[in-house]
C-alpha cells in the first residue's frame, strides 16, 4: 500500500469533517467547496484501490485479500452516500451526516493500513 496516500486521505477527510461540522453549527447546507474536497478524496480513494490491488497481486505477504479488497471497495461508497444524504437533507443535519461519513474514512484507512502491515 502507498503509505503517504493513506495519510493524505486521513488528513483531508478529517479536514472535511471539521468543515462539515462548522457548516452544521452555523445551520448551513453543504457547499461546492466541501463537495470539491470530497471529490479530491474520492479520486484519492480510487487511486488507492488501483494501487492496493496491484500491490496485493504482486506481494508474498500474508494479507487477508477478501477483507483488504472489501475495505478498498467499501471506502469508495461511503462519501457518495454521505454526500447524497447531505444534499437531500435541507437542514443542518445534512452537514452532520456528511461529517459522520468523513469520520468513517480515516477509520477505514487505518484498518486498511493495519491489514496491510500485519
Amino acid at each position: 500500500m502507498f503509505e503517504p496516500l493513506t495519510w493524505v486521505l486521513v488528513g483531508l477527510s478529517l479536514a472535511a469533517m471539521v468543515y462539515a461540522i462548522v457548516l452544521a453549527a452555523l445551520n448551513k447546507r453543504i457547499n461546492w467547496t466541501l463537495l470539491a474536497v470530497l471529490g479530491v478524496i474520492e479520486v484519492g480513494l480510487l487511486a488507492q484501490l488501483v494501487i492496493g490491488i496491484v500491490q496485493l497481486a504482486g506481494t508474498s505477504r500474508d494479507v487477508s485479500s477478501p477483507f483488504f479488497i472489501g475495505y478498498l471497495i467499501g471506502s469508495l461508497i461511503i462519501l457518495p452516500i454521505g454526500a447524497l444524504w447531505a444534499l437531500a437533507e435541507s437542514s443542518r443535519w445534512g452537514a452532520g451526516a456528511l461529517a459522520v461519513a468523513c469520520l468513517v474514512i480515516p477509520v477505514v484507512e487505518l484498518r486498511l493500513y493495519e491489514i496491510w502491515t500485519a
